[in-house]
């Protein structure tokens, strides 16, 4: 992968890029703030594959960066993806912000993600959620789903589900795969796909939306879908 950090932590941000550069990925632009981010992203895109240039795959962005310290990182990764709607975001932090971040996964919420950094405890977890963001997958730590679940208008569509679709639809605004799913909740493989077919019906959501279904279901689950 083609990665981009903006971390103000200048221990942090060389440590993500040392990692990084040890799983075999590329950090093509490391840096401090919102702005600068949105600067190198650009200038990267305009610049062809042949000069070290090209869209990046991911970026990774702190919430909370200068000058204010307040949510400089998420206008940044909103900006970003307006502009650049191929383009993976992970947002880091120790923080949920959520008035940007329903926003940001308010529109397409594929190759989004938003992880706690206190609550990662394994680099390989880490390194999974890039890879399925960058893939088009969207990653939620539980927290965050139940900081914007707080922040959410209540969709009456979800208010159908039985208790164990709801904990499937949970499980899936976490960026879990059935296979996971099943496996967290003691299920076979089998069970889950018939809950899941269950809700994608219940939620009005046709087979013709293929595997975006997934990510629809999770944004009305949230009811950041308008």
């Amino acid at each position: 992968m083609r990665v981009v950090i903006a971390e103000d932590s200048v221990i942090l941000r060389d440590g993500l890029v040392a990692l990084l550069h040890r799983r075999g990925h590329e950090v093509v632009a490391a840096v401090g703030d919102g702005d600068a981010l949105v600067r190198a992203v650009a200038g990267l895109a305009a610049t062809d594959l042949a000069d070290g240039g090209g869209l990046p795959d991911i970026a990774v962005v702190d919430v909370r960066m200068p000058p204010a310290f307040t949510d400089e990182g998420l206008r940044a990764a909103l900006t970003l993806r307006a502009a650049h709607p191929a383009l993976g975001v992970l947002l880091f932090s120790q923080y949920v912000e959520t008035r940007y971040a329903a926003q940001l996964f308010g529109g397409d919420a594929r190759g989004v993600g938003y992880l706690l950094k206190d609550r990662v405890a394994d680099v390989a977890d880490f390194l999974d959620a890039l890879e399925r963001i960058a893939a088009g997958r969207t990653v939620l730590d539980p927290e965050v789903v139940t900081q914007l679940m707080g922040a959410a208008r209540v969709d009456p569509a979800v208010s159908r589900l039985t208790p164990r679709e709801s904990e499937v639809l949970e499980l899936m605004a976490q960026g879990r795969s059935n296979g996971a799913i099943a496996e967290s909740m003691v299920l076979s493989y089998g069970a889950v796909e018939k809950h899941v077919t269950s809700i994608f019906g219940k939620l009005g959501l046709a087979p013709d939306a293929g595997d975006h279904r997934r990510v629809l279901a999770v944004l009305r689950y949230l009811r950041l879908d308008g």
